[in-house]
Parts: structure tokens; sequence; C-alpha cells
């Protein structure tokens, strides 16, 4: 390996392949992390990118290194030989204001710059084009003109003893993505070459945390001490965000006074712009004790459920979940999905989940997965990309996390959704991040994701085509399971040949029971309660109901399995809401008053027999 080629060993890959192909390709477009800063050695040290970039070209002999764009116009980066960019360029170029024919005419004089050496960075390149698909005039003469240099440019001699190759002159074009720019310029051939410049990997992000370590005074701090441990959480917990922003948590951290340990609470301070840890507050961990009987009173009928969900909940509140992952601080903090007939108490217990740990209705998100079946529908949820219709409005998924990021999130009826929106859960449940039609990330790593499914009771009849039954209530609890589990399985790996997102829910899948009878009385009983409390409340009218009345009405409210507790909503709707509503509308009742409920008479509508006092 030569000399020269050696240079570079531990620096970023697209400085390495920039400088060792200058012979073969005279534009370069770096697209992606552009706006990050480096680890280079010795040190390491981090660099912006242009400066990584110069002290990649200077060397090679190049003399100067000059940057373009659109709001200030042409400046001097850097030079290592004075005057050498303004003989080049010609006087009043560096300074100038930004100018579309300058800029067309400088391209020329860096690219035949004599034998002078100069490379020309164009930054914030995306922005010279309002839609790289629809070019203006001007827009498609620069970049016509651009791609005619790269053919015609001749690379030149100068270069130190070790490196006598000539070498282009480069052009390198600094975009956000790689469609930024006219596709028919990236793939125009091999003197334009596109590099990505990728987000900084698990090592590159430990280097960077151990060099950042001086700020707490940990440089090399022992290998099973408190301090290196929190510097690997620390590298792990920014998985998916820049180096930069690795110096941005230290010196927000710096600011407040925190220690090392504290660097995750930093992480989540700068990711979501909380400083209070719902999920570490004292009485959380209380509710949560407490709440088994709670659950079980709002959720009748279904004890696993309610203690797999509450294991869940207290593994969240510790911070466990997915502890077995490579990055566990980025995952959502709790993943459940509830299985079963309809009915049974599903999107109860995924409200009764907020409430129990946030303690507000405002924290319950809910989307109806039916409302996401077509293809397109997962712009919704994430935002429109550029230029389609709804993309200012953002996703309403991503924009309602960000505005609070502590949420319980239902997701219900998970097997309507397209199979392309169900790809969106993917990243979520992997890495507890997603990115919107706007670029802007949100983080889910605070959320209790709930998803819910009626797969296994249903299944399609071939000769029919009607639902049939695939369970009832008849039969075993651990065969009921088994069926869904297996239905679920399937649907998942078969039909939608999605198996990496069932192994996201792993085992977090809750199958609920069937309902039995006696449940079904306390169902009913609890109902019954619910509406008189609510005209109590609302009207301060008290209703009282009579044994007989009571008895009267359960007999109007039979119970189906099928149907299971809605179904008894449903009934009690018809038989005492309606006429209890007429009774109250009718009377005038005034607060204070009593109505005594005697009887339920039947007919079309259902009427009651009160006494008002």
């Amino acid at each position: 390996m030569n000399g020269w080629s050696k240079r570079l060993t531990d620096w970023p890959p697209f400085a390495r392949e920039l400088q060792g192909t200058l012979s073969v390709h005279a534009q370069y477009i770096l697209h992606g992390n552009v706006r990050d800063r480096f680890l280079v050695p010795p040190g390491p040290i981090s660099l912006p990118l242009v400066d990584v970039l110069w002290e990649a070209l200077r060397p090679d002999g190049y003399l100067a290194l000059v940057r373009y764009d659109p709001v200030t116009g042409f400046s001097l980066h850097a030079e290592a030989e004075k005057g050498a960019a303004a003989h080049a360029l010609g006087s009043g170029v560096l300074g100038s204001a930004p100018s579309m024919d300058r800029l067309m005419a400088q391209l020329a004089a860096v690219t035949q710059a004599g034998s002078a050496r100069l490379a020309l960075v164009l930054d914030f390149a995306s922005r010279l084009v309002v839609s790289p698909a629809h070019l203006s005039q001007d827009e498609h003469d620069l970049f016509r003109y651009a791609l005619k240099l790269a053919e015609t440019a001749t690379p030149r001699l100068g270069g130190p003893p070790e490196r006598q190759a000539a070498l282009f002159n480069p052009l390198i074009w600094l975009v956000d993505g790689e469609r930024d720019l006219p596709a028919w310029l990236m793939a125009s051939g091999a003197r334009v070459r596109p590099i990505g410049v990728p987000f900084p990997g698990l090592d590159e992000r430990t280097k960077a945390a151990r060099m950042l370590a001086r700020e707490f005074g940990l440089v090399d701090p022992p290998k099973d001490s408190d301090g290196a441990r929190a510097l690997e959480a620390f590298a792990r917990q920014t998985d998916g965000m820049r180096t930069r922003d690795l110096h941005e948590i230290v010196r927000l951290a710096w600011d407040r006074g925190m220690g090392a340990v504290e660097l995750p609470d930093a992480v989540r301070i700068y990711k979501l712009g909380i400083e209070d840890n719902l999920w570490r507050r004292g009485e959380l961990r209380k509710r949560i004790q407490e709440g088994e009987s709670w659950l079980h009173d709002r959720v009748k009928g279904q004890r696993r459920a309610v203690l797999k969900t509450l294991d869940i909940l207290k593994r969240a509140a510790l911070g466990l979940s997915g502890a077995q992952a490579t990055s566990p601080g980025t995952r959502p903090r709790g993943i459940l999905f509830f299985a079963g007939p309809t009915g049974v108490g599903k999107t109860e217990l995924a409200k009764a989940v907020a409430a129990l740990v946030f303690g507000e209705a405002d924290s319950f998100l809910r989307f109806d997965m039916s409302e996401f079946a077509a293809e397109h529908a997962a712009d919704r949820l994430i935002g429109a990309p550029p230029g389609y219709v709804g993309f200012e409005a953002g996703g309403e998924l991503t924009s309602a996390v960000r505005r609070m990021p502590f949420r319980v999130i239902l997701f219900d009826e998970i097997e309507k959704a397209h199979p392309l929106v169900l790809d969106k859960f993917l990243q979520i449940l992997e890495d507890g991040r997603l990115t919107d039609g706007q670029g802007m990330t949100t983080y889910f790593s605070e959320c209790v994701l709930v998803f819910t499914s009626n797969l296994g009771i249903y299944r399609e009849d071939p000769e029919t085509r009607r639902k049939v039954r695939t369970v009832d209530e008849t039969m075993a609890q651990e065969e009921v399971r088994a069926i869904v589990l297996e239905t679920i399985k399937e649907h998942f790996t078969d039909r939608l040949n999605r198996p990496e997102l069932l192994n996201r829910f792993g085992d977090n899948i809750v199958v609920f029971d069937f309902i039995s009878p006696e449940v079904a009385a306390l169902i009913f009983d609890a109902q019954v309660d619910n509406i008189i409390r609510a005209v109590e409340e609302q009207h301060r009218v008290r209703v009282e109901l009579t044994a007989q009345a009571r008895d009267a009405l359960r007999a109007r409210c039979p119970f189906s399995p099928e149907n299971g507790g809605r179904g008894i909503g449903n009934a009690l709707e018809s038989a005492f809401i309606n006429p209890l509503a007429r009774e109250l509308f009718d009377r005038d009742a005034v607060p204070g008053s009593t109505l005594r409920i005697l009887g339920v008479n039947g007919g079309d509508p259902v009427t009651l027999r009160v006494e008002a006092r």
C-alpha cells in the first residue's frame, strides 16, 4: 500500500473513497449525514464534514478549498497558499452575493484552473432547486453545464512526491438526500460519483462517547466501572443519532450540572424536550403495585390478561423492556398484543392501562386500523412526502407523539391494516423511532403500544364465503388460545409474509378468554351502575332501581358470548338509557329530585314505571 493511501486508514469511509478516487472522478455528490461531525485521528478529534474534506485533500497538493451556498455565495474555507483561490477565481468573487450565472462561471474556473489544485464544495446544494423533478430553465442549465464539465474536465499534476498521478479539481455537492439533485446527474457515469454518508454506528458512537468523557473527568475509565457502563449505555441509547447530537447532549448535561451516570436522562431530554420522566415517579410504581384489583374490577373475567399486562408495565417502569437487545433504551416502554373474541375487554384494558400509568385521558391515543386498509393510508400516520397533498399537516401519529411523548397508543384490529402500513411498525417496535414525511424523527421510547386483533375467532367458509366461528365458549381456554395463536402466526408469516413483525411482538401476545355467564352478570350490574352514576353526576338527579326492575332489565339484556360485554351495553341502550332519558326529559327533572324505577314495560319502545320524588 502506498504511503498516501495509508494516510487516511482510520478516517471516515467517505473521505477515504473521495481521496482515493480523485484520479478518476471529477465530481462527487455526498448525500445523507452531511451535517454531522466526524472522528479523525489522532485522538480522535471530531471535525465538521468540510474540515474533514480539506484535511483529506491538502496533503495531496490542493492549495485551497472554496465553498458556495445559496445564502452567502462564495467564501474561502481554507487555503494552503495565500492568494491561490483569488488567483484562480478572479477578483471580487470571494464574498460576492449568490448568483446562478456567477456559479456557472466559477464551476469552470475551478475545474479548469491551470496547474493549481483547487476544490469547490457546493454546500446546501439541495436548496439550489425547488424540485429536482421539475427544474426551471436556469436550474436545468446549471446541472447540464455541470455534467458537461464533468465529461470535459482534465486531471492535472502538481501533487507531492508520494502521489505523482494527475488528479481532478473536484466539485463536491453536499445534499441531504440522493434524490435532491436531478436523477440524470446522479447516474451520469464514472465522472460523477455519488457517495453516501451514513449515520455513525455503535463503534463510532462509543469512540465519540469516550472522546467526550473528559467533560466528566472520565478519561479511559476502568472497564467495569460505573463510568464505563454509563458511556456504553450512552452510546447504545443514541442509536440513530449523529455524532454532533452526542456533543450537544454532553453540553446539555454539563449545563444542567448532570453527572456521567445521568447521561441517559440527558438523552431523553434532548430527544423529547421533557426533563420529568413519568416512568420514574414514585407514585407510578405505587399505582402499578396497587393496580391489580382496580384492573380486575375494570376488566372483568380476564385474570390472565390483566396479570400479563401488569408484568409488562412493571418491566416498563423499571426500564427493562427489551433489555436482552443491543439497544434496549430506544425501544418502546411496553408492547402488548391483545387477541381474542369481540366485546371481552381488549380496548377497555388498553384504556385502563393509560389511566393507571399516566392518570389522564389525553395520554390515550386510538387508531382504528380498518381506516388504514389502503396502501397510501400510511401517509395519515407519518405524513405525506414532499410535493403531495397534506405534506404541511404532518402525520397524525408522529405529530401526536411529539406533542405528548408519554402515551398509550392503541392500534385497534391491526389485521385490517394494509401490509405496507404494517411495515411502518417495524422500525417503531425495533428502534423506537420513526421519521415522518417532513424528515422529522419521532421517538416512541416512552410509549406503551397496544395492538388488538380478532384473528382466530372467525374464518371464511370457502363455499358460502361467509364468516363462521372457529372457536366458541364451549371449548377449553387452552384450546382457544392455541387456535388463536396459530392463526396469528399463520396470518403474519404466510398471508402477509411479515414474520419479522410477528417476531417484534414476541411473547407479548395476550389471548383474552370468552366471558362466562357469571362474569356477564357482573358486567351488567357494573354498566347499570355506571348509567345511574352518570345521571347523578351530570344532572344531580338520583335514580333508584328496585330489585324487580333490575331483574326485568336483566331479562331484556340476554347475554351472548359471541357479542360479549359490548352486546350487553348495546341492549342497555334500548332497554334502559333511552326510556330513562325520555322520563328525565319529559318530566323536566330538577336537580335534587329522585326517580324510583319500579319496573320495565315491554313493547316498542320500552317504557319504565317510575315514581318521582
